[in-house]
């Protein structure tokens, strides 16, 4: 079985067609682990396209925010004013598709996804401590987790942690994970529509368990036109900059 990852779109429905796009035949099933909504301009859209895939969905905290579930009180004003606007563009059968999400985890045959930490949907997860409770607590030997928009991870073997950080050259391309027998993993595919580890390029995964390999991709896609969009509709200009920076 091979799973195409997705986590983090943020309503970009150019990079999430560019990165399909870039796969098309290497997956099976796809699953979501949140925020497919939230700071950009396609919320409708990314919503659509993801339905049509028939993935095993989770929720995020904007999917959350944008459906009513919580208000987005604790988000910072810029993402605040995204949030807000999301609400207003969402058709009603896209909200409530949002407000019936579950919350991670939820196994997905010998995976397990969440958004953000295992026991916290809303918690980032950079630091080593979080990852090893997640990792020691998590129902999987192999995680799946979002939230942080960072590509990459931790293991666990025997009494070791260490830190994954998977680096694809250039253009639609990808690094390779060997996952090793008896080793735990806690593993984030990158953001489709925000990414902020530096590398402005979709980023996401492939898990193909057959051969016991995990695929961390990037795909460029065309950032401009997003940004337009953004412009169109009076989005913060702080979220069109930062598309181009990957921050």
């Amino acid at each position: 079985m091979r799973f195409l990852i997705l986590s983090d779109i943020h309503a970009n429905l150019t990079a999430l067609q560019a990165a399909i796009s870039a796969v098309d035949g290497r997956w099976d099933r796809v699953l979501c682990l949140g925020d497919v909504v939230g700071y950009g301009p396609d919320p409708n859209e990314s919503m659509d396209l993801v339905r049509s895939l028939n993935p095993i969905m989770i929720r995020g905290n904007h999917d959350k925010a944008a459906c009513g579930l919580t208000d987005a009180s604790d988000f910072n004003p810029v993402a605040r004013i995204a949030a807000e606007w999301t609400t207003s563009q969402l058709r009603p059968e896209n909200l409530q598709l949002l407000r019936d999400l579950p919350m991670g985890p939820v196994i997905a045959n010998e995976l397990t996804i969440v958004h953000g930490a295992v026991a916290d949907e809303d918690e980032y997860v950079f630091a080593p401590a979080l990852a090893l409770d997640g990792i020691m607590n998590s129902p999987s030997a192999i995680t799946f987790f979002g939230h942080t928009h960072f590509q990459g991870g931790f293991s666990y073997r025997g009494s070791q942690l260490e830190i994954i950080q998977m680096k694809p050259q250039p253009g639609p391309n990808f690094s390779a994970l060997q996952l090793e027998e008896g080793t735990r993993y806690l593993l984030n595919p990158g953001s489709i529509g925000q990414p902020r580890d530096g590398d402005p390029r979709a980023g996401f995964a492939i898990a193909d368990l057959g051969h016991r390999v995990v695929e961390f991709w990037r795909v460029p896609y065309d950032i401009a036109a997003v940004q337009s969009r953004m412009r169109e509709v009076n989005l913060p200009e702080v979220l069109v900059q930062r598309l181009t920076y990957g921050r």
